[in-house]
This record gives C-alpha cells, sequence and structure tokens, in this order.
C-alpha cells in the first residue's frame, strides 16, 4: 500500500510540474515539449530545490506508456496509404536525410572514441527530424499551407517509418552485438511478412467489426477497444521478438485505414498527452547538468552537425527530388532538428546496455536546443535563398530549373510496368497469406487436432485430415495466386496482341506462378502426411486438377478480395461522397507554385459588409476566390457584387507569397486542414487553330460565363499569372482554367 502511495505522489508531482512548465513555455511560445523535460529535471535527482521522486521504477514503467501511446497516436496519424501518396520528393529527401545522417553521427561517434554500436546508435537518433516540433512551429508561424509544407510533411511520414524499421535493426543489432548479413537479412523478412500479414488481417477484420457494431459502440466503448486492440498487438509483436512501440505503431496504422481511424485520433488525445507528458518528464529526469557541463564539446559538435548537417543534406535530397532550389531549401532547413524519435531510440539503446549513460542526456541537449533553433532556421530560410541566388552562375541556374521542370514532367506508365507491379503485388500478399495459414496449422491447429483424434484414430488419418483442412483454409489464396484479375487479364492480351515475342515472357510469369503455388501445397503436404518426396509430388499434382476443375465453384477468394477492398477503400468513399474533389486537382498543384487554401474571414475584419469588386483582390493581393461557403451554401465564383460577413470560409487560390499577403490583410492565419476541400477542378488545354478562343480576348471568350476562371497561361516558356480580361488568346498558348467539372467539362474549347 504504502509503495501505492508512493506512486500516486510521485505522479502529482510529476503532473504539476508539467503543468506549471507547461504553461510558462506556452506564454514563451515555445515547444510544450521542452517544458516537459524542464519539469523532468527540476522534480528529478539532479536538483535538490524541489522534492524528488520515490518510486522511480513505477514511473519507469509508465514512461514505458508513453512510448506506446505516443507511437500509437503516431500510427494513427500516419496511414499506409499516405505513404504511397506523398510522392518521390518526400522518399528521396527521406532517403537521402536518413542515410548521410547516419553515416555523419558514426563518424562523430568514432572521433569522440565511442563503441561502435554507441555510433550506430547515434547515427540512428541524428537521422530522425521531430514531427511533433515541426507541426507546432508551422503552426506558430502560419506556414502549414504552402508548398514546401507538403514535402516536409510527406517526408516525416516516411522518417517515422524508417524509424520504426531501424529501432527494430538497431535492437537486433543489439542483442546479437553485430551486424551479421544473414540474421540481419532474415529480421529484415520476418519485419516485411508480419506488418503485411497484420495490415491484411487488420483491414480485413477491423473495418468490418466496426461497421457492424456502430450502432452498439458509444465514445468510452470504442476508447476501450482501442486500447485493448493497442495493448493486444504490443504483446503479440514483443512475444514474436519485436518492441511494444512497433506493435502500438501498427495497431494505429490499421485503425487509421477504418471509418473510425479519426474519432479514434480525438478520442485517444488525452490519454496520449498525459502518459506523453510523463515520459517526456522521465527523460528530463535524467539530464545531469554535471553530465552536460563535462560532455559540452560533444553536445556543441553534435548540435552544429544536426543544425547544419540536416539543412544541407535535406535540401539536397529536395533538390535531387526536381523541386526548386526555394522549395529545397525551404524543406531542408525545417527539418534541422531532432526529436522524440531521439529520446526513444536513446532510451531502448540505454536499456539494452549498449550505450553510456551520458549519451542521454547530451542528446536531450542537443534535442532542447535544436528545438530553440527551428522556428528560427525556418525564417532564416527565405533571406538564405535571397543571399543565395546571386551568387549563383547562369549556367547553374538554368541547370537547376531545367532539372526541376524536366521531373516534375508526368510520364504514361508502361503496360509491362503495369502487369509487372500487379504480379509482383499479387504474389507478395498472397504468398504471405499462404506462409500464414501454414505456420497456423504447423504450430496450433495441427498439434490440437493430434491431441483429440490420436488415440481415435491411427496416425495415417490424423494425417491426412490434417492435411485436407489445410489444403482448404489453404484454397482461397491458391486460388487467388493464381487467377488473374482482370484488368490484369486486359493487359495481358493486349501484350499478347502486340508482340509475338512477348508469349515466351508472359508463359514464364504464368509458370511462376504455378511453380510457386505447387511449393506452398507441396511444403504443407510434407510436413502433414511426412511421405516421400515423389507421393507428395503426385499428390500435390492431383490436388492442383482437383482445384482447376472445381475453380467456378470455389469462389472464396473472390469474397475475400471483396470484402478486403471495399473495406481498405470505404474510408475514402465515404469522404469522396461527402468532399466530392477530383484527385487531379492535387495532382496539377503538387508540380506548381500555386495551390487553394482557406481564409476564415474574422469577424473583425475591416471587410465585413464590403463587396467583393471593392477590395480588388485580384489586382492587390494576386488570389482568386473561386469560393466562398456560408453556413450550408456553397457560393462558387462570386461576382464581384458579392458581399463578405463573418465567418465566411473563403477558398482562394494563388502562390505562397500571394495567399500569405491576402491572409494578412483578411487578419485569419490559413487553417491546417480546410474545413471542406474545394469543389472545383484545375484543368488545362491548348489553343490550336480551331480553337473558338483563338484571336479573343479572356472577357470576350465567355469562358466566365460558362463557370470557369482564367488563372494562368504558359507562353513561349513564360507564365502569365491572374491574365487581364483584354488579354488575347494565340495559338499554342497553354490556358489553366479552374472551374467546377461538370462546367469545365461544358466548356467547348
Amino acid at each position: 500500500m504504502e509503495e501505492g502511495l508512493h506512486l500516486v505522489s510521485d505522479l502529482a508531482l510529476i503532473l504539476i510540474a508539467a503543468g506549471v512548465t507547461t504553461i510558462i513555455f506556452k506564454w514563451l511560445k515555445q515547444p510544450l515539449v521542452l517544458g516537459y523535460i524542464v519539469a523532468g529535471f527540476l522534480v528529478g535527482p539532479h536538483f535538490d530545490f524541489f522534492p524528488g521522486i520515490i518510486a522511480k521504477e513505477s514511473v519507469a514503467e509508465w514512461s514505458e506508456l508513453g512510448i506506446i501511446f505516443l507511437l500509437f497516436a503516431l500510427g494513427l496519424e500516419f496511414s499506409f496509404k499516405k505513404l504511397v501518396k506523398v510522392g518521390a520528393s518526400a522518399f528521396v529527401t527521406a532517403a537521402t536525410e536518413v542515410v548521410t545522417m547516419f553515416l555523419v553521427g558514426f563518424v562523430v561517434g568514432k572521433l569522440f572514441d565511442w563503441t561502435t554500436m554507441e555510433c550506430i546508435f547515434l547515427g540512428g537518433m541524428l537521422s530522425m527530424s521531430s514531427t511533433t516540433i515541426i507541426i507546432k512551429a508551422f503552426g506558430d508561424l502560419g506556414l502549414r499551407n504552402q508548398k514546401f509544407t507538403t514535402i516536409v510533411f510527406g517526408t516525416l511520414i516516411v522518417e517515422d517509418l524508417v524509424a520504426i524499421l531501424l529501432m527494430v535493426l538497431l535492437s537486433t543489432a543489439a542483442v546479437s552485438q553485430q551486424f551479421a548479413g544473414a540474421e540481419m537479412a532474415f529480421s529484415f523478412l520476418k519485419l516485411g511478412f508480419f506488418l503485411i500479414l497484420w495490415f491484411l488481417v487488420g483491414i480485413y477484420v477491423l473495418p468490418s467489426l466496426f461497421r457492424r457494431a456502430r450502432r452498439l459502440m458509444n465514445d468510452e466503448t470504442l476508447l476501450i477497444i482501442s486500447i485493448g486492440l493497442c495493448f493486444g498487438m504490443v504483446t503479440l509483436a514483443t512475444s514474436i521478438g519485436f518492441s511494444a512501440a512497433l506493435g502500438a505503431f501498427i495497431m494505429g496504422s490499421i485503425l487509421a485505414e477504418t471509418i473510425e481511424g479519426k474519432h479514434i485520433e480525438h478520442l485517444i488525445k488525452n490519454t496520449k498527452d498525459l502518459f506523453g507528458a510523463v515520459f517526456f518528464v522521465s527523460v528530463g529526469m535524467l539530464v545531469d547538468p554535471g553530465i552536460l557541463v563535462e560532455h559540452w564539446l560533444p553536445i556543441l559538435v553534435l548540435t552544429l552537425v544536426t543544425i547544419f548537417g540536416k539543412s544541407l543534406f535535406s535540401s539536397i535530397g529536395v533538390l535531387i527530388s526536381g523541386q526548386s532550389l526555394k522549395t529545397s531549401i525551404q524543406s531542408g532547413f525545417s527539418l534541422a532538428q531532432i526529436g522524440e524519435f531521439a529520446f526513444i531510440i536513446a532510451s531502448l539503446g540505454y536499456s539494452l546496455g549498449v550505450m553510456s549513460e551520458f549519451i542521454y542526456p547530451v542528446i536531450v541537449a542537443v534535442s532542447v536546443i535544436t528545438t530553440f533553433t527551428t522556428p528560427y532556421f525556418i525564417r532564416l530560410a527565405e533571406p538564405f535563398y535571397t543571399w543565395l541566388t546571386p551568387r549563383l552562375s547562369p549556367r547553374t541556374k538554368n541547370f537547376l530549373d531545367r532539372y526541376a521542370s524536366g521531373t516534375n514532367t508526368v510520364n504514361t506508365e508502361s503496360d509491362w510496368r503495369k502487369l509487372l507491379k500487379s504480379y509482383i503485388t499479387n504474389i507478395i500478399l498472397y504468398s504471405v497469406m499462404l506462409i500464414a495459414v501454414i505456420l497456423c496449422f504447423t504450430k496450433y491447429i495441427n498439434p490440437l487436432i493430434d491431441e483429440w483424434l490420436t488415440e481415435a484414430f491411427s496416425r495415417p488419418v490424423v494425417n491426412l485430415i490434417n492435411a485436407i483442412l489445410a489444403f482448404a483454409a489453404m484454397t482461397p489464396f491458391l486460388l487467388g495466386l493464381l487467377t488473374m484479375s482482370q484488368s490484369r487479364r486486359e493487359i495481358f492480351q493486349k501484350l499478347l496482341r502486340e508482340n509475338r515475342y512477348n508469349k515466351g515472357k508472359l508463359a514464364a510469369l504464368l509458370i511462376v506462378r504455378v511453380m510457386l503455388a505447387l511449393f506452398f501445397v507441396m511444403a504443407m503436404l510434407l510436413y502433414t502426411l511426412r511421405l516421400p518426396l515423389w507421393a507428395v509430388l503426385l499428390i500435390a499434382l492431383a490436388a492442383f486438377v482437383i482445384l482447376y476443375l472445381l475453380r467456378k465453384r470455389l469462389q472464396g477468394y473472390q469474397l475475400l478480395q471483396a470484402r478486403f477492398l471495399y473495406n481498405l477503400n470505404q474510408k475514402e468513399e465515404i469522404e469522396k461522397t461527402k468532399n466530392p474533389i477530383s484527385s487531379a486537382v492535387e495532382k496539377h498543384l503538387s508540380g506548381r507554385d500555386i495551390h487553394f487554401a482557406d481564409v476564415i474571414v474574422s469577424a473583425d475584419s475591416p471587410f465585413i459588409g464590403r463587396r467583393i469588386k471593392t477590395l480588388d483582390v485580384r489586382k492587390n493581393y494576386g488570389v482568386n476566390i473561386v469560393r466562398i461557403k456560408r453556413g450550408n451554401t456553397d457560393i462558387f465564383f462570386p461576382s464581384g457584387e458579392e458581399r463578405l460577413y463573418p465567418a465566411d470560409h473563403i477558398v482562394a487560390i494563388g502562390t505562397d507569397e500571394q495567399i500569405n499577403s491576402f491572409t494578412a490583410v483578411m487578419e485569419q492565419q490559413i487553417m491546417c486542414e480546410p474545413v471542406e476541400k474545394p469543389e472545383v477542378n484545375l484543368a488545362s488545354f491548348v489553343v490550336q487553330n480551331t480553337s473558338s478562343v483563338l484571336g479573343k480576348t479572356i472577357a470576350d471568350s465567355k469562358i466566365r460565363d460558362a463557370g470557369c476562371l482564367v488563372v494562368g497561361i504558359d507562353r513561349n516558356f513564360e507564365s502569365v499569372m491572374n491574365p487581364d480580361r483584354n488579354f488575347v488568346f494565340e495559338e499554342g498558348d497553354i490556358v489553366w482554367i479552374v472551374g467546377k467539372r461538370e462546367d469545365i467539362y461544358t466548356f467547348r474549347i
């Protein structure tokens, strides 16, 4: 009982100290994470003015819960489909930053004469930027709707996944004390197998469960179920040999794909904040001023390496991905810090006993310093670009411009590439499920059947029963592996018609799938029947003949596949119903310095009640107002006579600078997440010699009467943004217009 009271008093001290310091840091407009760390230092063993923590082991367990909830919440924000959508820029940037900073960290550690394992962990810690700190800084600076922030957020998504993989590899290396090639390869395969398996099973089961039980679940029930699933996956992951953090992250990412994902994220926020506070306070408790003074040189060097190294290499990564120099510098300067994953990796190394005790507070000190410098470096990006540009040679500028424009060119995917991508995906997914079925039967079901039936039947009969049940469970996935989808069949037949030399390649693809399926069947039969190889091969071939003859009656795989795809896409379909917007808009805007943004007219705006034409926003600020959402009313392309009212949601389109200027005048910062995306499309057309607009002005072309708006014209490699109504169309002009999809198609060029 006394120990329980100690824990209560310790938590009271931790939470009160955290609350007071975060209020102070909120007032100072600094990240709350720093407040938690300072609170931990104040109540820790190295500061005697306040009472210290008594039940340190219990607090350590609570901090472990903090890591679990932090990673669970991160998974809810992650979503595997987001990873697919972030684009090549984010992948290239993340890969460049992680690889280079890992190597730099390793070299710096060696220069300080640290052990090899400490150098490896240091490289991992320096590789990860802080999602929490960057999001907070963008919000404070009003930058979250600018073009470069999309690349930064995409990079952070990729880095989050890399950090999870890195933790698995570092744990393996720490336990074995070496990077054995075979062992690391097995760890990668094992991790990939379980990631795919958990994702497939989770998407098949959980959305259906939530959909059927939705009317029976209130917020309390949903919260309990979500946390229970999180802890269940944590238990499963640790039992297999992975970290608790990985299990929490995976369950969060699975739940993020369900229709309740956002709801769960909202419900879990307070719990995450509570345990996350305990974790960051426990980090601060490990800060020893004596160690910081003693190791001031590593802190200084690592801080400079983090700030300048991550700024440089991240900028290079964005530049390599095909973005402009300005966007690259803005993105790189935003990623110049380390944060929560550095703490988690450091605590992992410390708990595994492969890292010296002084490294933890050193990393915390580096994180604190780089957190303070992050907003200043984000602000410094544009002045640095302005300073750098005149100092570049014309040849370098032309090369960078050509490289950026060439990389953003959209290339049509070849039929062979589509076919191979589909084949590989199909083989991987169904192979994972077949391996899972075999493992399930060999580890659990077959021993259970042996225990039940051995006394009643002879061994051959029991083996036969095991083989029949296992083959029946494998049948849907075998059919899925062997059967072609309609789209794949069409590409297959097209390639077959185009070139007779494609027959051999296409036949090879079919043979590979058949041989793989035969391998799985034989592996299962060899284990269950325990017969000679030749006998197993004959039985497997006979099973394939039966499978082929009954393939039309055995359509279970189609039902499984249909259910999985429905669950996977249900969330997007619901959102599409609520917010019908073409994905082509995002695709077109991503390659141009122009984007949509939401601005809310504040109650104190000096433009309340004024007509749009009196503001002349197009001339004064360079933006176009394409929509006003007022309550349940949508006004598309409002006329100049339309007045502005408090709480109007204005959807404007323009460049970063134009939108920032317009937003500042409207006295309302751009929202991070729009209330509703604009129901408009961005499209372009080329003025031909037969075009109805050739030789006409924009006013005479009647484009506005068709419900569309001209926002830009490309002529002879020059862009004219917001052209005047008297601008005359010429042959070869590329005209960019915005409008509702039906209006764009109605307007005939």
